[in-house]
C-alpha cells in the first residue's frame, strides 16, 4: 500500500473508471487535491464513508451495488478562503495582506513583491521621517501606479502630534490608494481626513471613496469607533479648518471611517496579546449590531498568531475576510532587516518573545512584543522604564544607576547621548525639545527613547557590535512558522521569498480545510490529511 507520506498528489487521477476508496490514504490523497472535486461516498454494510474522485466535476455517478454518494465537495482554491468583496474593493486575487513594519521593514521591494503575487502588501511608514516615507510611495506609484496590491500605513503618534497630519499630507497629496492605520486608541482628525477627502455622492446613490482604510485594532470600542462615520463634532472642525469641503463633510455621515477591520491579535509590535478566537467573535458582533442599525457591514480580518497553514486555516473557517501576517515576513528577503537580524529570528521558538517598553508611547508605559531570544534589548529597555518611574529627571538619578545606564545600555555617556537626541529632534519636531527644557522628566524620556529607537535601526543595520541590543518585533507565531518550514524549501532564510511565504501559507490553509471538509463529512481521515510541507510555488 502506498505510504501516507508518500502517495503522491496525482493519485486521485490516475488512468482507469474511479473508484471509491475507504482507506485512510483514498482520503488523504482527497485532502492534499483541494483543487479536484471529490464525492463523498457512503457504504452500507458499515456504514464507512469515503472518497470518489469526480472527474466530471459536479456529476452525480450512479449508486454501486454497495455504496452511493451522500455529497460532493468542489474544487477549492486559496482565492475563495476569504471574502470576494475584499478581493472586489482591493482588486487583489488573494485574501491576504503582507502587514506593515515599521521603521521600512515592509520594504518598498516587499509591497512590489506582494502586490505582483496577488497579494495586498503594507509599506511600513512607522517611525519613518517623512522624506522617506515620500520617497517610497513615488516609488511604488511608478512601479505599481494606480494598480492594485498596494497600501501604506500611518501609526498613531500621541508623543509627535503633527507627524499624523504630516503624513496624512504624504498620503493624499500622492493618492495612495489604500491606508492601514494601526496602534490608534482613538479616532484621531488625521484619519478622518483620509477617509472622507473627495469622498462623494454618485447619481445612483452609492458613495465613492478615493482611499481606502483598513484599520488593526484590538479593543471593541476602537473598532467601533473605526465602523462608525465620523463624529460630527470632528467633521465640523474639519470643515472649519478647511481640511474637508461642504460635500465631503454632508456626505460623511453616510461614510464608516474603515471599510475593513483587521482584528489584531497576539501580534509582534503593538499588541494587546488577545486570542484571536476570543477577539474575532466579539468584532463579528459588533460589525452585526452596527449593520442592524443600517450602517454597511465592515469586513473583518485576522492579524496576529498566524504562522502556519493550520493558523491561517482557523482563521478564515472562524469567518476572518482576509488575513495579515508580519512576524514572518521578516525572515523574508525583501524585508529590510540586516542577515544577522533575520538569522535571530529563524531560530525563534513559539516562547521566544517578551513584551517591552514601546519607543513611540514611552511615556504612556505601552509595551511592544519583541524577541527574547539572542537579545539583551528587552531586559534594557525595561531598565529604562524602572528609572523613568522611580526618578524625576536625569539630575536625580543615583550615582551607581547612572553608571549602569551609561556603561550597558547607552554605551556612551548621558551628555553624549543628548547632543544626538537634541539633534535627531531639532530636526525632527523641535517643540519635544521646547517640552524638555520646561520638563526635566520629559528630558530624561527623549533620552531613553534615543535607546528604544536605535535599537530597532541597529537590527535594520546589522551593526554586530550592537547585536545584543537588536530590538525585533515578532510574536509566537515566527517560532510556529520556523517549526513548520524546519527541513523544506524555506527552511534557509535566504529561500524565504513574501511570495513563497505567503503561497505555501495559503495553499497549505486549503488543504487543511479540505482535511475537516472530509472530517465533517464524516470520512474517516488520518492525521497526515492535516499535514501540509511547504514547496516551491510559481
Amino acid at each position: 500500500m502506498t505510504s501516507l507520506r508518500t502517495a503522491p498528489p496525482d493519485a486521485l487521477t490516475s488512468p482507469g473508471p474511479p473508484q471509491p476508496d475507504f482507506t485512510p490514504c483514498g482520503a488523504l490523497l482527497a485532502a492534499h487535491a483541494p483543487g479536484s472535486p471529490v464525492h463523498v461516498v457512503h457504504r452500507y454494510e458499515d456504514g464507512v464513508r469515503g472518497v470518489l474522485p469526480a472527474p466530471d466535476g459536479h456529476a452525480t455517478p450512479p449508486a454501486g451495488a454497495d455504496w452511493r454518494v451522500v455529497g460532493t465537495l468542489p474544487p477549492l482554491a486559496p482565492e475563495w478562503l476569504g471574502d470576494a468583496a475584499f478581493l472586489a474593493a482591493h482588486r487583489v486575487r488573494l485574501p491576504y495582506v503582507v502587514g506593515e513594519m515599521a521603521n521600512g521593514i515592509a520594504t518598498g521591494d516587499m509591497v512590489a513583491a506582494a502586490a505582483r503575487a496577488g497579494m495586498l502588501g503594507v509599506f511600513g511608514a512607522a517611525g519613518l521621517a517623512p522624506a522617506r516615507i515620500e520617497k517610497e510611495i513615488l516609488r511604488l506609484r511608478r512601479e505599481l501606479g494606480d494598480g492594485p496590491g498596494w497600501a501604506v500605513n500611518l501609526i498613531h503618534s500621541p508623543a509627535e502630534r503633527g507627524m499624523e497630519d504630516t503624513v496624512a499630507d504624504l498620503l493624499l497629496a500622492h493618492r495612495v490608494p489604500t491606508v492601514s492605520v494601526s496602534a490608534f486608541m482613538e479616532l484621531t482628525p488625521a484619519v478622518a481626513r483620509l477617509a472622507l477627502t473627495g469622498v462623494r455622492e454618485l447619481p445612483d446613490g452609492s458613495v465613492r471613496r478615493p482611499v481606502r482604510i483598513i484599520a488593526k485594532v484590538s479593543r471593541p470600542e476602537t473598532a467601533r469607533a473605526f465602523m462608525s462615520p465620523a463624529p460630527p463634532d470632528l467633521v465640523r472642525a474639519l470643515l472649519e479648518a478647511g481640511r474637508l469641503s461642504a460635500d465631503e463633510a454632508r456626505t460623511a455621515a453616510r461614510v464608516p471611517i474603515a471599510e475593513d477591520i483587521t482584528a489584531e491579535a497576539d501580534s509582534g509590535g503593538h499588541t494587546d496579546n488577545r486570542p484571536l478566537c476570543a477577539l474575532l467573535p466579539r468584532l463579528f458582533a459588533l460589525r452585526d449590531e452596527l449593520a442592524g442599525r443600517g450602517l454597511p457591514a465592515a469586513r473583518i480580518g485576522a492579524a496576529g498568531g498566524l504562522g502556519t497553514p493550520h493558523a491561517v486555516a482557523a482563521a478564515f473557517a472562524a469567518g476572518a475576510a482576509y488575513v495579515v501576517t508580519g512576524s514572518v515576513n521578516q525572515t523574508a528577503v525583501e524585508a529590510g532587516v540586516s542577515e544577522e537580524a533575520r538569522a535571530l529570528l529563524a531560530g525563534a521558538d513559539l516562547t521566544d518573545t517578551v513584551m517591552a517598553p514601546a519607543a513611540d508611547m514611552f511615556e504612556l508605559g505601552v509595551k511592544v512584543q519583541v524577541l527574547s531570544r539572542g537579545t539583551m534589548f528587552a531586559r534594557r529597555a525595561h531598565l529604562l522604564y524602572e528609572l523613568y518611574q522611580s526618578y524625576g529627571s536625569l539630575d536625580d538619578l543615583p550615582a551607581p544607576a547612572r553608571a549602569r545606564l551609561e556603561r550597558d545600555v547607552l554605551r556612551a555617556t548621558v551628555e553624549q547621548v543628548w547632543r544626538e537626541t537634541e539633534h535627531f529632534w531639532r530636526e525632527r519636531d523641535p517643540r519635544e525639545l521646547d517640552r524638555a527644557a520646561a520638563d526635566p522628566r520629559h528630558r530624561m524620556a527623549l533620552l531613553f527613547r534615543w535607546y528604544l529607537g536605535q535599537s530597532s535601526r541597529w537590527a535594520i543595520a546589522g551593526d554586530r557590535d550592537r547585536r545584543l541590543d537588536f530590538q525585533l518585533w515578532c510574536g509566537p507565531a515566527i517560532g510556529a512558522f520556523n517549526h513548520w518550514v524546519a527541513g523544506s524549501c524555506l527552511a534557509a532564510p535566504e529561500a524565504r521569498t513574501v511570495a513563497a511565504i505567503g503561497r505555501n501559507l495559503l495553499e497549505g490553509a486549503t488543504v487543511v480545510t479540505r482535511a475537516q471538509q472530509l472530517r465533517a463529512a464524516g470520512v474517516p481521515v488520518p492525521p497526515e490529511a492535516f499535514a501540509f510541507t511547504p514547496r516551491p510555488l510559481a
